[in-house]
């Protein structure tokens, strides 16, 4: 267990995971390299892996043939779990793209070897569940995030929810998550100071 020790002391703390089940699982977890610009799951791919990123930042992204553009979704970077939730959980293709931003180390796992652990071990089968959960809030509150709060409200969500991700990609990414122009983005940055 030792080489995999920060990934079961996030599932720990995450799922209160015995070290005598995570063990059960050991065997099946992996280390998963991606280069900068590089793809964990790609569009019309099914998504195969749920990763745990060790290093790096992972931007999920869909192109908006319309406008003739990507559109930034989510971010995730170091602590988090990666994964095209709804492909993964329902084995169907994915609608969107998650790419590398840096250079990024995680660890991960196959789509039938977690089904296997939900079915034969507890803890396994609570840590799914609420990754699950976890995932459905993490949707819910983007979708709260546009609905209810104006740009200013949501960079300032950004700036303090996840300050490292404002710091290590381009400005263009941080303006397409928030729905905005890079010049509008640098007008709401001036203004907050």
């Amino acid at each position: 267990m030792s080489d995999k020790k920060e990934l079961f002391d996030f599932l720990h703390d995450f799922s209160n995971l015995s070290e005598v089940d995570f063990d059960k699982g050991n065997q099946y977890w992996y280390t998963r390299t991606i280069k900068k610009g590089e793809f964990f799951n790609m569009q019309n791919f099914v998504c195969s892996d749920l990763g745990f990123i060790r290093k790096g930042i992972f931007r999920i992204y869909y192109y908006d043939e319309k406008a003739m553009e990507d559109r930034n979704m989510f971010f995730f970077s170091e602590g988090k779990f990666i994964v095209s939730f709804a492909s993964f959980v329902y084995q169907y293709p994915c609608a969107y793209y998650v790419e590398a931003m840096e250079d990024a180390e995680l660890y991960a796992i196959k789509y039938k070897d977690l089904q296997n652990l939900y079915n034969v071990n507890n803890g396994w089968a609570n840590t799914g569940r609420l990754l699950a959960e976890l995932f459905f809030i993490y949707a819910q509150s983007r979708m709260e995030e546009l609905l209810f709060n104006n740009v200013e409200q949501r960079y300032t969500k950004l700036q303090k929810e996840q300050p490292e991700i404002l710091n290590r990609i381009a400005l263009f990414h941080i303006a397409s998550y928030l729905g905005i122009t890079s010049q509008s983005l640098s007008r709401i940055r001036k203004r907050l100071g």
